[in-house]
């Protein structure tokens, strides 16, 4: 449960979400590509976080990244690969669910991946984001943090809730019993990846409201100065009287006789 109030919340994520509608004119206008990942435990809030940022930007502009288990042929390819498609364009935000950051992370963890594999990983993944820094990708990493009494809390709420049970998988049941090791995982890739070019952020997401306000205000504090001036538009009135429907082959539902 939030110590934020639901009324506070929702005044202070609006003023955020207004700057990030500022902040993604100032992407497009300058043609400027940002990545965001965001990373954590099971339960800590990527996906509330994900929907805070992009609920208000136009999704043909944001794109939300969330990548199911590789394909076979994805699983013999160059590891990174499958995440360069998905890298914005110019004008272009990508908010990824995930990221690559899953071999060092549930990969590791659960043994889905080698020793040797994780190993490479930690070795490759500065020198692929200089590749996209040095090419003048906005990169932001973020890692959402919880503990486990309220990780607990909120695999109850999920497993009760009917419309929530979807996001509980027999893979994060297991991973209940991992909690420990996913803390020592975290501070190995931390240890590997953090750098001047592409820096870690570790966000409180124990109060996910809270979470969710931070993540945002950390994000828009590191980009310049992106207000620009809004285009004005002309909005005269209508000639004449407005027009209602008229239905030929089909009626739409729902209306009343």
């Amino acid at each position: 449960m939030s110590g934020l109030k639901r009324k506070d919340y929702e005044a202070q994520l609006e003023a955020l979400q207004l700057d990030l509608t500022a902040m993604a004119r100032w992407v497009q206008h300058h043609g400027k590509r940002v990545v965001v990942l965001l990373e954590g435990r099971d339960t800590a809030g990527k996906g509330g976080a994900i929907s805070a940022l992009s609920e208000h930007l136009n999704p043909r502009q944001c794109h939300v990244v969330a990548l199911s288990k590789p394909s076979e042929r994805e699983s013999g390819q160059w590891y990174f690969q499958r995440y360069v498609p998905h890298l914005p364009a110019a004008g272009e935000i990508a908010l990824f669910d995930r990221s690559w950051y899953n071999r060092a992370g549930v990969e590791s963890v659960m043994g889905f991946a080698k020793p040797e594999q994780v190993k490479a990983f930690l070795k490759q993944a500065p020198v692929f984001e200089k590749l996209l820094t040095d090419d003048g990708i906005v990169l932001f990493k973020y890692w959402l943090c919880c503990d486990q009494k309220e990780q607990e809390e909120r695999f109850a709420e999920r497993l009760e809730d009917p419309l929530k049970r979807w996001k509980l998988s027999p893979i994060d049941l297991e991973a209940r019993k991992h909690y420990d090791d996913y803390t020592k995982a975290r501070e190995v890739m931390l240890e590997a990846t953090h750098s001047k070019h592409a820096p870690w952020t570790l966000v409180d997401f124990n109060d996910q409201r809270q979470g969710r306000l931070s993540l945002i205000r950390d994000l828009l504090s590191r980009l310049p100065e992106t207000k620009l001036p809004e285009t004005e538009l002309e909005f005269p009135p209508l000639k004449g009287k407005p027009s209602k429907e008229k239905y030929g082959v089909l009626k739409p539902i729902g209306r009343g006789k």
